[in-house]
């Protein structure tokens, strides 16, 4: 494998181009031309990435997933994990970002309007 990046960068483009092609062309929700070229592109912007980094010790502002096995496991305790997942949210915040519904206080509101009414009797 070159580690030059245009020619990875080549490959990436290459293989976004066949996903187009299987996509288009795709004969089933699981056709393993579509997942195949799926991979590919996941491969080729690593080896992208890689081949800038080594190059330029510079980076891309993307990130490749991988999939979620999840789907094979039991759903029977997904109630239970829905309350460790807002708690792991809270843990990824910084210091002074907060939650979206720590940025509405209901009390606020309800002294706008009694101050809105009090004006519109005057």
């Amino acid at each position: 494998m070159s580690n030059d990046p245009r020619a990875a960068l080549q490959a990436l483009v290459s293989a976004f181009e066949e996903h187009l092609v299987a996509a288009s062309n795709r004969r089933s929700d699981d056709d393993p031309a579509v997942d195949g070229a799926y991979i590919a592109i996941a491969d080729a912007f690593d080896a992208y990435e890689e081949a800038l980094y080594d190059a330029y010790d510079e980076v891309t502002p993307l990130t490749v997933f991988a999939e979620d096995d999840s789907d094979d496991e039991d759903d029977s305790d997904d109630e239970d994990d829905s309350d460790d997942d807002s708690d792991e949210d809270e843990e990824l915040l910084e210091d002074n970002e907060m939650l979206d519904e720590d940025l509405v206080d209901e009390e606020d509101y309800e002294d706008l309007d009694d101050t809105d009414g009090a004006r519109s009797a005057r």
